[in-house]
């Protein structure tokens, strides 16, 4: 289920050997993170000669230093006095101490250990105060180098400023004018600032010294410690938003990542990582584990890979040294496998495992496939030869829990079929709203009322308004509820785009994630039509498909541009981790992509199931049909399978549109599709196929493809264009308004009005005349003419938007 451990779900029940890769990679699984130059953290060197801007002061007498203090923090006279104040008070606590030199008097004190210095005032806020600022300002001037756990423990609330302000450091001034150009917050910018500040402190360094493996020890120390706020599960560090400035700066080599995140995230490990995390005592088992796991991998992906290691070592062998602790090789005995069979039933959590085959599966492949290499290997293999455990019994109703499987996913395709119209209703009510509540308050000033949708609302300031980008709040004037304009419409903007792309275009979770600007194509026939494609990069079969874009479908790519586009002049390129590769792509032009960390970085599948989830859950509070049901990205997908097939698609194109290279994938996935109308029309096919000559299959002729060009022209209907593939004749008969593949142009909306009319009028007379059958047919022609008025009004909310399409230049001329 969606959460931070969607990413490492298991997609594929049991594991096969037809699996493509779906990125190429050496036959030998790479250690390591997702780089070969991996980072390891690691506090930097000290140098020869410690910064020190103001002077070397570890021997000086307490009125020195405090003469520097007052000249150097501060230019006012009163400041200038508190400031002597809080160094006396600081020093004169030091002073008691014994110690040569200053950071001496600083280590015999005890503060590293995590005692602030502040508490030595007991109740004493002015000396507490004073205290607290004194330390700061020796921080600051390098006086004393206090350890992390020493410096987090106390709280500065002008840090960064004390820091910069003595460090004399242009290197430094360049960051912090750059951090001060982050689009977020001011108090989110100078902790970014803070941050740098506080690891140049603690390592006795300047910013040029500061190496990227340096940060992140400092951040993980933090993180670690919660000396900055994190939690060790919240996935937060100290240090996240600097790491691109620094890289950007040049600050960090080329070949170090450029966010953070990147620089923490695992990425693949090895096959000999892999299985030793779970400890085998058996050595040679584990070797010969190693090695055919290492064999199979040249055909799977990382994925696949993965989930062939965890059935094999953690599910099966390591079990197997629970059951028997002297097994020594893999010839098992009836009762120790009949043992294994017994605990696999049952799930560590004791529910019922569904997946039984899977197990059972893998390790039947793993026998028969040492019996095969030990006839091309025997010096290698022999020894490892044994009978299979898993006898023909053991499969015998694995057809029949596929059947329950397919049952289960049909079960849940038809709980879900009336609940999408009311979900897609739902995020697309909320964005306009929202957006239109945006627009309204835009046009005012803070402190301005408004009024929208008949509501009077004001415009108030946010708490911050140093923020580089002020978000927009409005105060409900009415019920005084105030509400995260520019936030929350983002966010319902996005939840928006999620679920109408996966409802109109059939994709695969991963492959909504990897679309690109580059993935909107135009085809323009020789009429002057232009057919908008999406080009889909390939998932599990390994196959790009291009497929055409419905009008709804493309005025939701036109918004996801015109956001992209209005936010930052174009669609940015940017980074995406495959959660299920472990691998980092390169930069492109994403679609679905947010701003984290820093920088933007593209969507995951992990959000986009939490998406769902919030709109799933924003709508169980008013529907209560909605209590419970969980969305996945998936069920979209087979939805979208079933209403191509109940519309008279043909099931074959609709495995194309899918990306089924076979056609009973496809039927699996519809699941309130007549199974005789399946059965019928495969019976044709295969007549067909054995009828035809195979030199038949041919290039198609002029008249042919003419005829397939006039195709699209007589698909132009009175109210728009009508949506039918190729060969396919009008399956309700020119009924246009009651039939789905219709789209309506938004110019033909006061048709619509009048068409609304005369069967308003027609609906009187036959309640007049007491026609029961016509009244029920008019009843349900107003319920599709509304329907499709709704959606071309949707369609007309928004103005034209300019996709970027590349455009044919020109041949270059002589002269």
């Amino acid at each position: 289920m969606p959460g931070s451990k969607v990413g490492n779900s298991l997609r594929l029940k049991g594991p096969t050997t037809n699996r493509v890769r779906r990125h190429e990679n050496d036959s030998k699984v790479p250690a390591g993170n997702f780089t070969p130059s991996a980072l390891t953290p690691a506090p930097p060197p000290l140098p020869s000669r410690p910064p020190r801007s103001l002077g070397d002061f570890s021997t000086a007498s307490p009125q020195e230093i405090i003469k520097v203090t007052a000249d150097h923090f501060s230019q006012s006279e009163q400041l200038k006095y508190n400031q002597r104040g809080a160094m006396r008070d600081f020093l004169g606590h030091l002073g008691t101490f014994p110690g040569a030199t200053w950071q001496e008097r600083w280590e015999a004190s005890g503060h590293d250990q995590g005692n602030p210095v502040g508490d030595v005032a007991g109740d004493d806020k002015y000396l507490r105060n004073r205290l607290n600022r004194g330390t700061g300002y020796a921080f600051a001037m390098r006086l004393v180098r206090p350890t992390l756990l020493g410096f987090r423990c106390n709280r500065f609330f002008h840090y960064a400023p004390w820091f910069c302000g003595v460090a004399n450091d242009p290197w430094l001034e360049e960051f912090c004018s750059r951090a001060d150009q982050l689009p977020m917050a001011q108090a989110r910018r100078s902790r970014t600032k803070f941050d740098v500040c506080c690891a140049l402190t603690v390592f006795g360094i300047d910013l040029k010294d500061l190496t990227p493996e340096a940060l992140l020890h400092y951040a993980i120390e933090s993180r670690n410690r919660g000396l900055a706020g994190e939690r060790a599960d919240s996935g937060s560090y100290a240090g996240t938003l600097a790491w691109p400035i620094l890289h950007d700066m040049g600050q960090f080599p080329a070949s170090a990542p450029r966010t953070f995140r990147a620089a923490v995230t695992r990425g693949q490990v090895s096959v000999e990582e892999s299985v030793d995390r779970h400890n085998l005592r058996n050595r040679e088992v584990r070797d010969v584990l190693v090695e055919y796991i290492r064999r199979r991998s040249a055909g799977l992906d990382y994925s696949t890979l993965r989930q062939l290691t965890n059935l094999l070592v953690k599910v099966f062998w390591k079990q197997i040294e629970a059951i028997n602790p002297d097994q020594a090789d893999l010839r098992l005995s009836e009762e120790t496998f009949t043992q294994w069979k017994e605990w696999l039933l049952v799930l560590p959590s004791g529910n019922p495992r569904l997946d039984v085959d899977g197990p059972l599966m893998a390790v039947r492949a793993l026998y028969l496939d040492l019996h095969t290499w030990a006839v091309a290997e025997p010096e290698r293999w022999t020894k490892w030869v044994a009978p299979c455990p898993v006898r023909d019994a053991d499969l015998r109703w694995f057809h029949l829990r596929r059947r329950r499987l397919q049952e289960r996913m049909a079960n849940r395709t038809r709980d879900r079929q009336p609940l999408l119209p009311v979900l897609s209703q739902h995020v697309n009510d909320t964005w306009h709203r929202l957006r239109s509540l945006l627009e309204a308050a835009q046009q005012v000033e803070n402190g301005e009322e408004f009024v929208a949708d008949g509501t009077t609302w004001l415009r108030v300031s946010t708490k911050d308004q140093r923020h580089n980008r002020p978000p927009v709040r409005a105060v409900n004037r009415s019920t005084g509820e105030l509400v995260h304009l520019s936030r929350d419409e983002n966010t319902v903007f996005w939840q928006w785009a999620v679920v109408e792309t996966l409802r109109l275009a059939g994709l695969r979770a991963e492959e909504l994630t990897e679309l690109t600007h580059l993935s909107v194509r135009q085809y323009q026939r020789s009429s002057g039509e232009v057919v908008a494609l999406l080009v889909v990069s390939p998932s599990k079969s390994d196959r790009e498909r291009v497929i055409p874009m419905s009008a709804e479908l493309f005025h939701v790519i036109a918004q996801i541009i015109r956001r992209h586009r209005d936010q930052h002049g174009t669609v940015p390129v940017c980074t995406r981790y495959d959660l299920h590769e472990k691998v980092w792509s390169e930069e492109l032009p994403y679609l679905f992509q947010t701003f984290h960390g820093g920088t933007q970085r593209g969507m995951s599948t992990t959000t986009i199931w939490r998406m769902i989830k919030r709109s799933c859950d924003a709508l169980a509070v008013t529907h209560p049909q909605f209590q419970g049901v969980k969305f996945a990205p998936h069920d979209f997908r087979r939805l979208f399978a079933t209403e191509l097939v109940n519309n008279g698609l043909p099931i074959h194109i609709g495995a194309a549109l899918l990306g089924h290279l076979d056609i009973r994938t496809t039927r699996g996935y519809v699941a309130v599709f007549d199974e005789d109308v399946i059965s019928q029309y495969q019976q044709f096919l295969a007549r067909r196929r054995a009828e035809r000559p195979k030199d038949e299959y041919r290039d198609p002729s002029t008249e042919e493809w003419s005829d397939f060009q006039q195709h699209f022209d007589k698909r132009r209907v009175e109210l728009g264009s009508c949506g039918r593939p190729y060969g396919t004749s009008c399956a309700h008969e020119h009924a246009c308004i009651r039939c789905p593949m219709l789209s309506v142009n938004p110019k033909m909306l006061p048709r619509l009005d009048e068409l609304e009319q005369d069967l308003v009028e027609r609906r009187k007379r036959a309640v007049a005349e007491d026609w029961q059958g016509e009244i029920e047919g008019i009843d349900l022609t107003l319920t599709f003419l509304r329907g499709k008025r709704g959606q071309a009004q949707r369609f007309q909310r928004s103005g034209t938007v300019d996709l970027g399409l590349p455009h044919q230049r020109p041949p270059l001329t002589d002269g």
